[in-house]
């Protein structure tokens, strides 16, 4: 089959014909008809975290089961499915108690070191099947746990996004804060994941749903997916405007979508006294925190991963909101490409205006 490999880190993505396996065990053979482009793709790309090259990246998909394992309860040929890159067993105390993104078994969704390996190249030498999803190709061989069944009225693109940046920005909001109705939040950074946060809030039913971002037509893209006020930080100072904006009191709930040291120092200083910052953007930057002041306005930070919450129950959910109308899922898809088009794709995401980049045509 066909597929984009990084070759070497930085390289970008390049072209070849490679070798997938058979199906075995708990695995299912995917035709991919939707693959979105991620900033975490790239970054893999760039630089060497978990997925060495050479590598097939890509963990937003969509598509139509061909072919299943032996020990394959959930799915069958012909259904329509999506993928997340949580990877969980499903038997540990975590798994058991609904913390499956803190599994203790993860590696149970992927094959051992003296089995063949999922993805090989032209020469017969193995490939490196990123977040144990492999999406920038035409087929992609999954273990059931990564995989949700969804509506076949469910357009692939729009399915293809749930599992990554729109379980990560709603999970924050239903899942890890709980928001609750008539409350208020502030979200900052307002790309494709904090989008995401604001139809979180919108459907908790928050009231104040403050935005916070450095670009002007982002912040517009915000209004358009409920956000109720937005400010651009590189104009004014945003702790103060949210202070403003809430009695001088601050928000319960602060969203840190960027993830790097001076938006986490922003994200805490807007809260309220008991309030919580929930960090979901990774940078690894830290701030200073006084232990004295924090002890008296009870104020915590947590972290938050893919929405803190269960991917097959969380991504079907959504998708049923989608369809009845009530989750903006559209105004994500900015762009579809093929295949052969990754490099072009991360180039347009440098647009404010795109949101979220999606391969659809895998014959070219």
């Amino acid at each position: 089959m066909r597929a984009m490999v990084v070759r070497e880190l930085g390289g970008g993505w390049v072209e070849e014909d490679i070798e997938i396996a058979e199906p075995i065990g708990n695995e299912v053979l995917v035709e991919l008809r939707a693959s979105g482009l991620c900033g975490s793709d790239h970054m893999e790309m760039s630089t060497e975290v978990n997925y060495p090259p050479p590598a097939v990246l890509g963990h937003e998909i969509a598509g139509v089961v061909t072919q299943v394992g032996p020990n394959v309860t959930t799915f069958a040929v012909g259904d329509h499915v999506a993928g997340c890159l949580v990877q969980f067993c499903g038997k540990c105390e975590q798994c058991l108690s609904g913390e499956v993104g803190l599994c203790r078994n993860p590696q149970d969704t992927v094959r051992s070191e003296g089995e063949e390996p999922r993805l090989k190249d032209a020469e017969g030498k193995p490939l490196t099947q990123g977040m144990a999803l492999g999406g920038f190709a035409q087929q992609a061989l999954v273990h059931e746990n990564m995989l949700v069944k969804i509506p076949e009225e469910m357009p692939f693109p729009q399915a293809a996004v749930l599992g990554c940046g729109v379980v990560t920005g709603t999970g924050a909001v239903l899942n890890a804060a709980k928001v609750q109705r008539g409350e208020s939040v502030a979200i900052i950074g307002a790309g494709g994941v904090g989008l995401n946060a604001i139809s979180g809030a919108v459907l908790a039913g928050a009231t104040q749903i403050i935005v916070i971002d450095l670009n002007d037509e982002t912040l517009e893209t915000a209004k358009k997916f409920g956000a109720t006020h937005v400010i651009n930080s590189s104009k004014t100072d945003p702790v103060a405007e949210v202070k403003a904006l809430t009695g001088g009191y601050g928000v319960k709930y602060a969203f840190d979508i960027v993830g790097i040291g001076p938006t986490a120092r922003q994200g805490y200083d807007m809260l309220d006294r008991g309030g919580t910052l929930y960090q979901i953007g990774m940078s690894g930057n830290t701030f200073e925190l006084a232990s004295l002041p924090n002890i008296f306005d009870r104020k915590a930070i947590q972290g938050v991963f893919m929405g803190s919450g269960v991917p097959k129950r969380d991504i079907a959910s959504l998708a049923s909101l989608y369809l009845n109308g009530r989750l903006n899922l559209d105004d994500l898809v900015s762009a579809e490409i093929a295949l052969s088009e990754i490099n072009e794709g991360y180039a347009k995401l440098k647009d404010p205006k795109v949101n979220r980049v999606v391969i659809t045509d895998f014959a070219n």
